[in-house]
């Protein structure tokens, strides 16, 4: 069976990046492209790193015969999209790669994004997209809510650990460094080559990141309690990947072997042997996370690394993976693409 897909906000990043893995995928045909600021464009133009593509050309929502499609991405915008999804037919089956519906309470969204939701019954319905987390519950949505890519970076690393009661609770640091694109493709002066290169900074210092929001809900529902990490994101000036280093309270070897454990099943998860450390180079352009644990020379304490390319794993490679599920397929399907070195 073919499924009929459309994407929407395809001009993006993530939109270009779903497209680059759906061409491979065995059963998905990319039926609409939506991009309303570069309607009536084709994606030739767009992104000639996709021209080989039968793809459709570039059209506003309001131009997509949603009947005709099974399954939707909206990689828009957070704010947009819940105004967008709001509308869209309520038997669509949906995968949303923004911010919009990932917390559960709309106070908790409102404290985070600064606006009101403008979709709170369809908010109810929203399965958060951790997929190896969340896979029941994925395969019976309607609605998924992709993670933050730091989020889905931060969360592998921990969630086991929580879970497993290895780890302490109340100290932990999460210390993150991300790629350019996780800022979309919009131009910002801090993000021209001038200002980026050959520099390196630290942002949303002090507890003032939005995916701390999804932490907070995450570990604080694995625990039982209130759980705050310690959360600093840095701008690197790479195109692609996030490298999260994780320092907390337990025994090292407790800790991998917590993480080998629940990942000994996962296709896309690898821990790697003891003492060794991951990079972004070794998952770029994949759906791979690697994942090292070693100690440190204070007793009882250990370092968890863990990377992943920001566009693939942390967003659009999430996204096709839940839509896998979603719509009865392999959940591998589209995804086993080696990454891409050097």
């Amino acid at each position: 069976m073919t499924h009929k897909i459309a994407i929407l906000g395809a001009s993006g990043y993530t939109g270009a990046e779903l497209i680059r893995l759906i061409a491979t995928h065995p059963s998905m045909q990319i039926a609409a492209l939506g991009a309303n600021a570069k309607a009536g464009q084709s994606m030739a133009t767009v992104y000639p790193h996709l021209r080989h593509l039968d793809l459709p050309d570039l059209v506003t929502a309001d131009e997509i015969d949603f009947a005709k499609i099974d399954l939707c991405f909206c990689a828009l915008p957070h704010k947009t999209s819940q105004e967008v999804i709001r509308d869209l037919p309520k038997d669509l089956k949906i995968v949303d790669l923004s911010a919009d519906f990932r917390l559960r309470d709309p106070a908790e969204y409102e404290k985070w994004y600064g606006n009101p939701h403008a979709a709170v019954e369809v908010q109810k319905e929203a399965v958060y997209g951790l997929t190896e987390f969340y896979r029941d519950e994925i395969r019976e949505a309607r609605l998924v809510a992709g993670t933050g890519c730091n989020a889905a970076t931060g969360q592998f690393a921990l969630r086991p650990l929580i879970s497993a009661g290895v780890i302490g609770l109340d100290d932990i640091i999460l210390d993150m460094k991300c790629a350019v694109s996780g800022a979309g493709r919009a131009l910002k002066e801090n993000l021209m080559h001038a200002e980026l290169s050959e520099g390196y900074n630290a942002y949303a210092v002090g507890g003032t990141h939005r995916h701390l929001g999804e932490f907070d809900q995450e570990f604080s529902k694995l625990a039982g309690r209130p759980v705050e990490v310690q959360f600093t994101p840095h701008l690197m000036p790479a195109n692609r990947g996030i490298l999260a280093t994780t320092y907390v309270s337990g025994d090292p070897q407790a800790v991998y072997a917590a993480l080998r454990d629940a990942y000994a099943d996962e296709p896309f998860l690898h821990v790697l042997p003891f003492g060794e450390t991951p990079s972004t180079h070794h998952v770029r352009g994949s759906n791979f996370c690697h994942i090292g644990v070693t100690g440190d020379r204070k007793p009882g304490r250990a370092i968890v690394v863990a990377a992943l390319d920001n566009l693939t794993k942390g967003s659009s490679g999430q996204a096709l993976q839940n839509a896998n599920l979603m719509l009865g397929e392999e959940e591998i399907a589209g995804l086993t693409l080696v990454p891409c070195f050097p």
